[in-house]
C-alpha cells in the first residue's frame, strides 16, 4: 500500500494543544506522510505551541489580521488553502473541533472532494448561537467529513441521531489527554515571570478564565465582580486570571480586577501550555467559560464551575468533574464558596473519574486512518 497522505489544518492554540500530539503520532507511523497547514487564527500563541512541541508547519497561511470577523477567518482560510491542497493532493484532511478554521478548512476540501476527518467530533449544544460561531462550526464539520473521532460514546451517540454512519464514527477519547504526557512535570518550573516566584504553599490557588465572545456583553463583568467578592471574603485563597488578549476581554477585566494583589487576585497574560497546564495541576479549583479546560482540569485533579448556561460536554458534568454555573454573579460565589467551604462538596467533584480518556487518543486515530484506507 501506498503512503497515506495526512494533511492536518488548524490555526488556533486551542486547535494545536489538541492535534499537535496527534501530528507527533502521525509522524511516528510508515504508512503515513504527515503534512502540517497552519492558518493563523490566532498567532503567538499558535506559535508557542508549536515550538513546545518541537513542530514546524509545512505550509502557513498567516491570516491573523486586525479586527478579524469569522467571515473573514473564512474567506482568507479558504483561498489560500485551496492553492495547497490542489497542490499537495492529500488522501485526507484532519480538522480538529469548532473553530472556523476547521469549517473552512473542510468545506474547502469537500469542493476538491479530498475526505475529511474530524477530530473531536460530535460534541453539539443544540443552539446554534450558543456558544457563537462554535456549535454551528462543528455542526457544519460534522456533516461534510468522512470519518468522525469522537471523543466520548455520548459525542457518537449525537452523530447517530444525525444519520451518520455507526462504521465512520471513532470513538477514541480526546486527545488533550495526550498532551499530558508531554506537558505536566512533578518539579516543573515557570516560564512566566508572573508565576516563577508565585507561592503556592499555605494557599488553595483557582485559577479562572473568561473570553467567550457571548460573555463579553456583561458576563465577564459580572465574573470579575464575583471574584473580587470571593477574594476578599476568602483570605487563605489567591485567584490567577491568564488574561485573553482580546481588547473586549482586557478592557473589561483591568479597570475591575487589577491592583488587588493584596486582596489575592493575580492578572498575568496568556500562559502558554506548559505553564497552564501546570498551573492547573496545582490549583484548587478552576473557574471557566472555556471548552478545553473542562476536558483538560479534571484528568489534573481541579473540579471545574464552567462560567456558561450550557455546555458541549456534559459527560463531565453527569461524571460530576464540572457544574455549570452560568455567569450571574452571585450564583458564582454561591457555588464557589460551596467548594471552598465543603470539603465533601469538593471531594465528590475532585475525585469523580474523568470520562475523557486514557491518553491514546492519537494512537486510535492513526490506527483508524491507517484501517480506513487499507480497507479502501
Amino acid at each position: 500500500m501506498k503512503k497515506i497522505k495526512v494533511m492536518s489544518v488548524f490555526g488556533t492554540r486551542p486547535e494545536a494543544v489538541k492535534m499537535c500530539p496527534l501530528v507527533l503520532e502521525l509522524q511516528s507511523r510508515p504508512e503515513i506522510t504527515s503534512c502540517v497547514t497552519l492558518t493563523g487564527q490566532h498567532r503567538s500563541m499558535l506559535d508557542s505551541v508549536m515550538d513546545e512541541f518541537g513542530l514546524t508547519a509545512d505550509y502557513d497561511l498567516h491570516i491573523m489580521r486586525e479586527n478579524q470577523t469569522p467571515t473573514t477567518i473564512a474567506a482568507d482560510v479558504m483561498l489560500g488553502l485551496d492553492e495547497i491542497l490542489k497542490k499537495e493532493k492529500p488522501d485526507i484532511v484532519l480538522v480538529h473541533g469548532d473553530t472556523t478554521t476547521s469549517f473552512a478548512s473542510a468545506l474547502t476540501a469537500f469542493h476538491l472532494m479530498i475526505p475529511v476527518g474530524h477530530v473531536e467530533a460530535g460534541l453539539r449544544t443544540y443552539d446554534k448561537y450558543s456558544p457563537f460561531p462554535e456549535e454551528m462550526n462543528r455542526t457544519l464539520t460534522g456533516r461534510i467529513a468522512t470519518l468522525h473521532f469522537s471523543p466520548t460514546e455520548k459525542n457518537k451517540n449525537n452523530l447517530l441521531s444525525e444519520g451518520v454512519p455507526e462504521s465512520a464514527i471513532y470513538v477514541t477519547g480526546n486527545t488533550v489527554i495526550d498532551t499530558f504526557k508531554y506537558t505536566v512535570t512533578e518539579n516543573y518550573r515557570f516560564h512566566s515571570e508572573a508565576l516563577s516566584d508565585f507561592d503556592f504553599n499555605g494557599c488553595r490557588t483557582v485559577v479562572l478564565t473568561a473570553h467567550r465572545r457571548e460573555n463579553q456583553s456583561g458576563g465577564i463583568e459580572s465574573i470579575c465582580r464575583a471574584v473580587l467578592r470571593l477574594a476578599k471574603k476568602y483570605k487563605d485563597v489567591k485567584f490567577i486570571y491568564p488574561v485573553h488578549l482580546s481588547p473586549a476581554v482586557r478592557n473589561t477585566v483591568f479597570p475591575i480586577l487589577s491592583g488587588h494583589e493584596d486582596d489575592g487576585v493575580f492578572l498575568t497574560d496568556p500562559l502558554d501550555l506548559f505553564d497552564m497546564h501546570n498551573l492547573i495541576k496545582r490549583s484548587y479549583m478552576v473557574l471557566t467559560d472555556s471548552g478545553g479546560i473542562q476536558e483538560e482540569a479534571p484528568s489534573l485533579g481541579s473540579p471545574v464551575l464552567v462560567l456558561r448556561t450550557e455546555t458541549e460536554r456534559p459527560e463531565a458534568v453527569s461524571a460530576g468533574t464540572v457544574k455549570v454555573i452560568g455567569t450571574d454573579e452571585d450564583d458564582i460565589v454561591r457555588e464557589t464558596s460551596k467548594l471552598l467551604d465543603s470539603g465533601d462538596e469538593y471531594a465528590k467533584m475532585a475525585h469523580s473519574v474523568n470520562p475523557y480518556g486514557d491518553g491514546f487518543a492519537s494512537k486510535r486515530i492513526a490506527d483508524a486512518i491507517i484501517s480506513y484506507f487499507s480497507q479502501s
